[in-house]
C-alpha cells in the first residue's frame, strides 16, 4: 500500500464526494497536472452499451476553474464542452456539481441511503489526455458511517469499507467501471479461479443470498468454459452490482463488472425451493450481461474500436452483439443446469411470438434496426412495433437458425463460430465479413445467402424446418385477445391503448394510441370493459360490436369486427416473403434425444 494518496495521484485525477445527499448532488474536483494551454474538456453525451444520446451535461452545474489561487475563465463551446482559458505551466483544477436523480443503471443516483454513478455522468473528459493514467478518490457522506463501496476499478489506497483512491489506465477504463455505494449485502465466490463479488442494494429480509451466489457461480463458470475451455478469462476479478427496487429491470455491461436492476420480488427467497419466473428472468439478465464481457466489451463492432463520446456511434451489428448474446444468455442457463428443456423452450417460444407479433419486422431488416437504435429502439413510442424490429429478439432467432443449421449439417456449431471469431479478431474489433469468414471455415461452405436473407431482408426465418430437425415441433396456437385485435394495452381499471398494430382489427375500427376503451355495445346493450377479456365475455357469439372509447375529452363509438378465436391454419416461418403467417405459436419436444444434444451443447 502506498504511504500517502498524493504519491499515487494520476496526471488526471478526480475527487468525488457524496456531499449533499438530500439535494442529490455529487461534488467533483478534477485536477489536471499538466494542462494544455486553452485546455478543452467535455462530458460524454452517451454511455457505451446504451445507444441513446442522453445529454449527461444537463446535470452538471457550478463549473469553476482555477490555477493556484487564480480563477480561470471557462468558455462553453457547445452543449457539453468547455475550454479553460489557462496556461500550461501549473495544474488546472476544475470544480463542479452533478445532480444525481436517475435510479437506472445508465447515469447517477444519490440520496441518504444509496449512491451510484457511471464515470460518463460525473467525469469530464480531458481532451488530449485520454490515454494518460487516471485516478479517482471517492469520499462517503459524513453522516454515512455504515456505507461501503464496490467498483471494478483497481484499488490503490482504500479503507476497509472500500472508500479511497482507485486507479485506471486511461479515461476509457475509468468510465467503464461504475461505482456503487451504500448499505448493501455483499457475497463472494470464485469461478474458474477468478474472484467475483456480488453486491445487492435494497433487498428484502427474505432474500436468499446464498442461493443467488451459487446460481451465479454456475452461470459464470459455464460462460468462462464456453469461451476458454480450461483457459483463463480475460479479467482478474469481476463485480456484480444489483439494485433491487419495487419494480424495475435492466442491466449495463462493463469490462469487469455489470450494473443491474431488478424487482425486489424477483430475488430468490429463503425457504422457497421453486424457481419463480421472476428469478429465472433475473438469472437470464445476469447471464446476458456477463456474456457481454466477451461479446461487445472485447469482441466488438469495428465501428466501436474507439468510442466517440460526442455523438452517436453507428453500427449495423447490434443484431449480432445483442441478439447473439440474447440467444446464449438463456441457453447457458440450460447448460448450467438452471433450466430444464421444457423451461428453456418456453423462453424460446416467448421470443418467437414477440417477433411474429411485431409488424415492424416486415418494414425494417434487423441490420437496419441496429443502425437506427439511436432513434427507434431507444426512443420507443406508440408506433415502434409497426416501424422496426428488436435486434435483441430477432437477432437471437438469427443465432438460433445459424446454430441449428450448422448442427444439422454436422460440420460444427455456433459455439465454434463464436470462439473462432474471438481468435480471428484477437478479442477486438469485428466486421460482418469476419463472421462470414468464420462461418465458412466452420461449415465448409458460404453462409452469405443465409445472412443476406435472415439479416438484410425482411423475409421470415426458417424456424419450422430447423426446429423440427432438432426434435422440436412448431405449431400455430390460439392468440390472446390483444393480439387478435392488434393491440398493446395497459389494463388498470380500464383498457388504455398503448399501441395499435398495423393491419389489425383495432386499426380497421379506427382505434388510436392514447384511447381509453371504456366499454362495448352489443346490439342494444352496453357493457363496461375493465380488461380485454371482458370483450369476449360480453360479446358472446357476436362477431360485431361497437367499441366505446374516450379520446381528447370526447366519447367515440367505433364499429369493431372481432376476429375469430380459432387456431390459425397457416404455418409460420417458411421463409416465403408475403406468405400468411401465424402470429402465435407453441413448441413441443418430439425427439428428446435430438433436443438434448442441441441444448446441452453437444455436437450434432
Amino acid at each position: 500500500m502506498p504511504k500517502s494518496p498524493a504519491a499515487t495521484l494520476a496526471p488526471v485525477h478526480y475527487d468525488v464526494v457524496a456531499a449533499k445527499v438530500q439535494a442529490h448532488l455529487f461534488e467533483v474536483t478534477l485536477t489536471i497536472a499538466q494542462p494544455q494551454a486553452l485546455q478543452a474538456v467535455s462530458l460524454p453525451v452517451w454511455i457505451p452499451g446504451s445507444y441513446l444520446v442522453r445529454e449527461f451535461a444537463k446535470n452538471l452545474q457550478h463549473l469553476r476553474a482555477r490555477q493556484g489561487k487564480r480563477a480561470v475563465g471557462l468558455r462553453q463551446t457547445d452543449k457539453h464542452s468547455w475550454v479553460a482559458e489557462c496556461h500550461g505551466s501549473a495544474p488546472l483544477v476544475l470544480t463542479y456539481e452533478v445532480a444525481a436523480y436517475d435510479t437506472s443503471v445508465r447515469t447517477a443516483w444519490l440520496d441518504a441511503s444509496r449512491g451510484f454513478f457511471n464515470g460518463t455522468s460525473l467525469c469530464l473528459r480531458v481532451h488530449g489526455q485520454e490515454s494518460q493514467r487516471h485516478s479517482l478518490q471517492v469520499t462517503a457522506p459524513a453522516q454515512a458511517g455504515s456505507w461501503s463501496l464496490a467498483t471494478g476499478l483497481t484499488p490503490l489506497q482504500i479503507d476497509k469499507k472500500g472508500f479511497g483512491l482507485y486507479g485506471a489506465t486511461d479515461y476509457h477504463e475509468l468510465v467503464d467501471c461504475p461505482v456503487e455505494m451504500g448499505e448493501f449485502w455483499v457475497g463472494r465466490f470464485t469461478a474458474c479461479g477468478i474472484p467475483h463479488q456480488f453486491v445487492v442494494a435494497g433487498a428484502a429480509p427474505s432474500f436468499d443470498g446464498k442461493r443467488l451466489l451459487a446460481d451465479t457461480q454456475k452461470v459464470c463458470e459455464t460462460a468462462i468454459r464456453f469461451w476458454h475451455g480450461q483457459g483463463k478469462a480475460p479479467f482478474s476479478s469481476y463485480v456484480f452490482m444489483l439494485n433491487a427496487v419495487s419494480d424495475g429491470y435492466g442491466g449495463l455491461e462493463h469490462r469487469n463488472s455489470t450494473a443491474l436492476i431488478c424487482g425486489r420480488r424477483d430475488l430468490p427467497r429463503q425457504g422457497e425451493a421453486r424457481q419463480t419466473e421472476g428469478y429465472t428472468t433475473l438469472l437470464g439478465l445476469i447471464s446476458h450481461e456477463y456474456f457481454h464481457t466477451w461479446n461487445v466489451k472485447r469482441l466488438r463492432p469495428a465501428e466501436f474500436a474507439a468510442y466517440d463520446y460526442n455523438q452517436e456511434n453507428y453500427t449495423q451489428l447490434l443484431w449480432f452483439f445483442e441478439g447473439f448474446t440474447s440467444y446464449y444468455d438463456d441457453l447457458l442457463l440450460r447448460r448450467a443446469g438452471l433450466l430444464d428443456d421444457a423451461a428453456y423452450l418456453k423462453l424460446i417460444t416467448k421470443t418467437i411470438n414477440q417477433v411474429l407479433q411485431t409488424p415492424g419486422r416486415q418494414v425494417q431488416t434487423v441490420a437496419q434496426a441496429s443502425f437506427d437504435a439511436w432513434v427507434k429502439y431507444y426512443r420507443q413510442d406508440e408506433n415502434t412495433p409497426n416501424a422496426t424490429v428488436s435486434y435483441y429478439t430477432k437477432g437471437s432467432l438469427v443465432a438460433l437458425c445459424l446454430d441449428l443449421s450448422l448442427r444439422q449439417e454436422g460440420k460444427g456449431t455456433l459455439d465454434d463460430v463464436m470462439r473462432g471469431l474471438w481468435s480471428l479478431c484477437k478479442a477486438g474489433p469485428m466486421a460482418e465479413a469476419d463472421l462470414l469468414a468464420v462461418l465458412e471455415k466452420v461449415a465448409g461452405r458460404s453462409y452469405a445467402a443465409e445472412i443476406q436473407q435472415w439479416v438484410h431482408s425482411t423475409d421470415e426465418l426458417p424456424l419450422l424446418a430447423l426446429l423440427a430437425a432438432h426434435g422440436v415441433s412448431l405449431k400455430p396456437d390460439t392468440a390472446q385477445m390483444a393480439q387478435r385485435l392488434g393491440l398493446r394495452v395497459l389494463e388498470n381499471h380500464s383498457v388504455q391503448i398503448k399501441t395499435v398494430l398495423r393491419g389489425g382489427a383495432a386499426e380497421q375500427a379506427g382505434m388510436a394510441a392514447g384511447d381509453e376503451w371504456l366499454g362495448i355495445r352489443v346490439k342494444t346493450q352496453g357493457w363496461r370493459v375493465a380488461k380485454l377479456e371482458d370483450v369476449a365475455f360480453y360479446a358472446g357469439l357476436q362477431n360485431k360490436v361497437v367499441a366505446v372509447v374516450a379520446r381528447d375529452g370526447r366519447l367515440l363509438e367505433l364499429p369493431l369486427a372481432l376476429p375469430a378465436a380459432a387456431k390459425p391454419t397457416t404455418t409460420p416461418g417458411k421463409g416465403r416473403r408475403g406468405a400468411p403467417q401465424a402470429d402465435t405459436v407453441s413448441l413441443t419436444i418430439t425427439d428428446s434425444a435430438a433436443t438434448r444434444r442441441w441444448l446441452s451443447g453437444s455436437a450434432a
